[in-house]
């Protein structure tokens, strides 16, 4: 699959943070003391992909929308400050495989997660040499495909590819035009795509 560009999902795709952002969140509520909503590393999983909106709507019921953004909002920083110091598991050879990728292609990230999180990531791992954009729902409050879209086309890529786990991701690739590999080890399952790895290496056998 020839490409000149490559967007990567974070979540399921490049690492698995789930159980330090439970332990995150969970420091914040405990503080807070305004819901009785706790967080397993299976109850993360569970909503990895969806925009912090609607994870507050869903789990923050005793309290008013605003409220619940705002509460989101500060899981959302201690996540970010927490996750720059204890990082996540990254998944087997994903900065080997980065690092060629990075030889001949644009490598870029667009994710739904809060401002400040794909930085946390890229500091933690030193990987800011890799990459040549990033872009997230906390950036601008635009749904995956429109921000998809943009990474397109503000990099000027002709030839785009996204690598993401979950059905959402697979909707939104096709929705910005781009061509859609499936991580299949991250978590979720996906009804077409162009490609599928098994492991992240694998990107090395799919783009020329």
């Amino acid at each position: 699959m020839k490409v000149d560009g490559i967007i990567f999902d974070m979540d399921g795709t490049l690492w698995d943070s789930a159980a330090n952002v439970a332990a995150s969140w969970n420091a914040v509520l405990d503080k807070l003391g305004e819901v009785k909503a706790r967080f397993t590393e299976a109850d993360i999983k569970s909503v990895m992909g969806q925009t912090m909106d609607s994870i507050a709507a869903r789990f923050f019921t005793e309290v008013s929308p605003k409220r619940q953004m705002e509460i989101m909002m500060e899981c959302g920083e201690y996540e970010n400050e927490y996750l720059s110091f204890h990082g996540g598991v990254l998944y087997p050879e994903l900065e080997e495989t980065l690092k060629k990728l990075a030889k001949n292609h644009k490598l870029c990230i667009v994710s739904n997660c809060q401002s400040g999180y794909i930085e946390a990531f890229l500091q933690y791992y030193g990987f800011e040499d890799y990459f040549t954009d990033i872009l997230c729902w906390g950036d601008n409050e635009l749904p995956k495909g429109d921000n998809i879209k943009l990474m397109i086309e503000r990099n000027n890529l002709k030839a785009p590819v996204y690598v993401g786990d979950i059905q959402g991701d697979c909707d939104s690739t096709y929705y910005a035009g781009a061509k859609f590999i499936h991580a299949a080890y991250g978590f979720g399952h996906v009804d077409r795509c162009d490609a599928r790895i098994e492991k992240f290496s694998d990107l090395l056998e799919v783009i020329e």
